[in-house]
């Protein structure tokens, strides 16, 4: 997607002076510096940087094409330290109508 698209122009440009474009560190960086970015975009009429930022990680987490992102936010909390980063995990907790029982398995499966 665009955080791909904007390693391969950086790579092109010649900013990794040839080096092999790797997924951990290059692609890392590039989503903890979009991030970053977004956190201080102003998202009312006063034009103020934010004071907290909200970012979904979204899909199924152990999906090789999340793995990057999910990498990315592990090293942020070290970037930004701990107490300016929190990690919430949100998941759906089936209740089968035949059955009643909640199936909480996806979610254990899941962390």
């Amino acid at each position: 997607g665009k955080i791909d698209h904007h390693v391969i122009n950086i790579e092109r440009h010649g900013d990794y002076l040839g080096k092999t474009v790797q997924v951990v560190t290059h692609i890392t960086d590039a989503i903890q510096e979009w991030v970053i970015r977004q956190a201080k975009v102003p998202v009312d009429s006063d034009e103020r940087e934010p004071q907290i930022c909200v970012i979904e990680l979204g899909g199924t987490i152990g999906d090789i094409e999340g793995m990057p992102f999910v990498e990315a936010f592990r090293q942020f909390q070290f970037k930004v330290k701990k107490e300016n980063f929190c990690n919430i995990h949100v998941s759906l907790v089936p209740q089968p109508t035949p059955t009643g029982e909640q199936k909480s398995k996806p979610t254990q499966i899941g962390r």
